[in-house]
C-alpha cells in the first residue's frame, strides 16, 4: 500500500478552501454581482436554456484562439493572424466572465474561495494579453510574443483551478443526478396521508434517500427529490409558491408536478416521482416514462401516477 498522500499543488489548493482571509472580500463581491439587475439573462448566463452552465462551453474560444495564437508566434510570417486571434480571445473573454462571476456567486463558501483566485489569474491573463495585443500593434511583435506567452501561462493555471471547481468541489454539477438510480424500483410507501401538512414540504426517505412530498389541498401529493440540483440544498425546508418549490439555499425554483427548473440558478430539473394513494398511506415510486406507457397498453396515453394521488 502507498503512503503518498495529495502532493503539493493539490495540497496548497485544499489549503486555499479553508482559508478565511479573503472571505471579507468575497462577500462583497457577492453582494455586488446579485446587485447586477440582469432580469432573465441571469439565468441564461447559468445556462438554464442549455441544461448545464453555460461558463465552461464560453470559455473555450478565449482559450482556444489565444492556444492558436502562441502556436502562430512560434511560426515565421504569421504575426498578423497572431495579432487578431489575441484580439479576438480578448473580446469573447468578457462575456465568458460575466458567465463566470454569475454562477461564483451562488456556489458555498469553500467553491468561492477557489473560484476568486481562478478569477484572478484569469484576470492577470486578460491584463497579459492585452499588453500583448497593444505591443503587437505598434510592431514590438517580441515583447507582444512575450506577454502573450506569460498570459497563456496564467489561463492555463486558472483553468486548473477552474478543474479543481468543477471534478473535485462539484461546482455546477447536478447535485441530484444520482437520485433516481439509488431508489429501488417499485413503489415505496412514505406514510400516512392525514399525516401530510396541507401545502407544506417535508422530508419523507425512499430507500434512505431523502425525498420532498407535498401534498396539496385538491389531493395530489408530490414528490421530488429532497437535495436540490444546484448546490444540494434541502428542498423540504423550501417555500412553496405557485405550484413550485423554491430552495432555501439559493433560490432554484422547480415545478412540483415534474420537477422542471423554472428558475436558476439550477441548470438542470429535479428528480420526480409517481405517487399514488393505496389505503390511505401514500406510496410512491421513480418516474420512468417507458414503464408507464408499458402499464398503458396498446394505444391508451393514460399515464399513472403523476402526483394526482389516486389510488
Amino acid at each position: 500500500m502507498s503512503r503518498k498522500g495529495p502532493g503539493r499543488i493539490l495540497s496548497a489548493v485544499d489549503r486555499l478552501e479553508r482559508r478565511p482571509e479573503a472571505d471579507g472580500l468575497i462577500d462583497a463581491l457577492r453582494r455586488a454581482v446579485r446587485a447586477v439587475p440582469l432580469g432573465r439573462g441571469r439565468d441564461a448566463l447559468h445556462g438554464r436554456w442549455l441544461g448545464h452552465p453555460v461558463h465552461p462551453l464560453m470559455v473555450q474560444v478565449p482559450i482556444g484562439t489565444w492556444m492558436s495564437a502562441a502556436v502562430l508566434d512560434l511560426l515565421p510570417g504569421q504575426r498578423r493572424a497572431a495579432r487578431a486571434l489575441v484580439g479576438v480571445g480578448l473580446m469573447t473573454a468578457l462575456p465568458a466572465a460575466v458567465a463566470g462571476w454569475t454562477d461564483w456567486a451562488e456556489l458555498r463558501r469553500p467553491q468561492m474561495r477557489v473560484g476568486l483566485v481562478h478569477a484572478a489569474a484569469n484576470i492577470g491573463a486578460v491584463a497579459f494579453y492585452a499588453g500583448s495585443f497593444a505591443a503587437r500593434s505598434r510592431g514590438r511583435d517580441g515583447r507582444g510574443k512575450a506577454l502573450g506567452f506569460a498570459g497563456l501561462c496564467l489561463v492555463g493555471a486558472g483553468g486548473a483551478l477552474g478543474g479543481h471547481m468543477a471534478y473535485r468541489q462539484a461546482s455546477g454539477a447536478n447535485h441530484a443526478e444520482q437520485v433516481p438510480h439509488l431508489v429501488k424500483p417499485g413503489w415505496h410507501s412514505l406514510g400516512e396521508l392525514a399525516g401530510l401538512p396541507l401545502g407544506k414540504p417535508v422530508r419523507r426517505h425512499m430507500d434512505e434517500v431523502p425525498v420532498m412530498v407535498v401534498r396539496e389541498a385538491g389531493g395530489a401529493v408530490h414528490v421530488l427529490a429532497d437535495q436540490c440540483s444546484h448546490m444540494a440544498g434541502p428542498l423540504s425546508e423550501g417555500e412553496i409558491v405557485d405550484g413550485c418549490v423554491r430552495c432555501p439555499w439559493h433560490g432554484s425554483t422547480f415545478r412540483l408536478s415534474d420537477g422542471w427548473n423554472v428558475g436558476g440558478p439550477a441548470t438542470a430539473p429535479q428528480p420526480a416521482f409517481d405517487t399514488r394513494i393505496v389505503d390511505g398511506r401514500v406510496e410512491a415510486r421513480v418516474r420512468n416514462l417507458d414503464l408507464d406507457l408499458e402499464e398503458a397498453g396498446p394505444g391508451n396515453g393514460h399515464r399513472t401516477g403523476r402526483g394526482i394521488g389516486e389510488g
